[in-house]
């Protein structure tokens, strides 16, 4: 296995979440995991009940890009045309004319998303799949980098329309803000109180920088017998039985992307198992079903999939 520096500079990424954690005060790790999600070109779902947050940490993520952001705010009455766009009849040149939607967009922050309805949920799946949108029969490209964060409130939350499968499943990982300690909340108190924290984020990397870090952070080294680790983790959902709906295969592929990203902050060109156990319930958690009889035992997807990490043997070094 490599020792050498790694040769992968995401030093901007790193100095990114130090300027994120001067906003967000005691989450490092729900930090350190929306940087990974970023490097990893992947979709970031926040969820967490209302007030930890959850919609700061997706602004001061956003504006630490120095790239175009738009911010949805997710209602009932909120239109797929909203989100993708829509043609419209152009009477000086008699023809359609294209008008974008708000998901044109290098980051686009969905807020309470789960309070739009089913069909407008929908809109985001091509986009955030392939890169583009499809309306009236024409294909329009999103610009690189492009990002979603989603934030939403529990699902047992009044006025809440819960994520279909298909859609949680295009989120690369799912992070839970949680209440601060004493000590975070105090400091939150005396550093937001009198001013806008977010007045004190600058832009510190171009969407030019970020799709270079992407690009760079593909490359990172993973072992033929990491990535069949990885497997066995996906196809261990998949056989508990515990779960009725296991994680798919787009999951695996989430999983060893993620952890490239999280071995490249940890200044490394390869990846090491921690890196995957450590990602293994903020990437698969979130896309189980449970069974009723787990339901029933009160046991959440997260301590299901801690369980199911435990009990898959690590790889070990030759």
């Amino acid at each position: 296995m490599s020792s050498h520096p790694a040769i992968v500079d995401v030093s901007a990424a790193r100095r990114m979440g130090t300027a994120v954690s001067t906003v967000i005060s005691g989450k490092p790790e729900a930090v350190r995991t929306a940087l990974v999600v970023m490097l990893a070109g992947g979709h970031l779902l926040i969820e967490d009940v209302p007030g930890v947050g959850k919609t700061m940490l997706a602004k001061s993520l956003a504006k630490s890009l120095g790239c175009s952001v738009r911010r949805i705010q997710f209602t009932p009455d909120l239109l797929p045309s909203d989100v993708v766009g829509v043609s419209i009849f152009n009477t000086g040149s008699s023809d359609f004319e294209f008008k974008p939607g708000a998901i044109f967009a290098n980051v686009v922050i969905a807020d309470e998303i789960n309070r739009a309805s089913p069909k407008t949920q929908a809109a985001l799946l091509e986009c955030m799949e392939e890169g583009q949108v499809s309306v009236d029969g024409a294909t329009y490209l999103l610009a690189k980098p492009f990002m979603v964060v989603a934030t939403q409130n529990p699902a047992e939350m009044e006025g809440t329309y819960p994520l279909p499968e298909a859609q949680r499943d295009r989120f690369m990982a799912r992070i839970q803000m949680g209440y601060p300690d004493s000590d975070a909340e105090l400091a939150m108190l005396n550093a937001h109180g009198a001013n806008d924290p977010l007045s004190q984020v600058a832009a510190i990397a171009s969407a030019a920088d970020v799709s270079t870090m992407v690009d760079a952070v593909s490359r990172v080294h993973v072992s033929d017998a990491l990535a069949a680790y990885v497997v066995d983790l996906v196809r261990a959902t998949r056989n508990s039985p515990e779960v009725r709906l296991g994680a798919s295969p787009r999951a695996a592929l989430h999983l060893l992307r993620a952890s490239r990203a999280a071995a490249a902050l940890s200044e490394r060109d390869y990846v090491l198992p921690d890196d995957v156990q450590r990602l293994a319930v903020p990437v698969l958690a979130h896309r189980l079903l449970l069974t009723t009889e787990a339901q029933l035992a009160r046991r959440s997807p997260q301590q299901v999939m801690a369980s199911i990490v435990s009990a898959v043997p690590i790889p070990q070094p030759n």
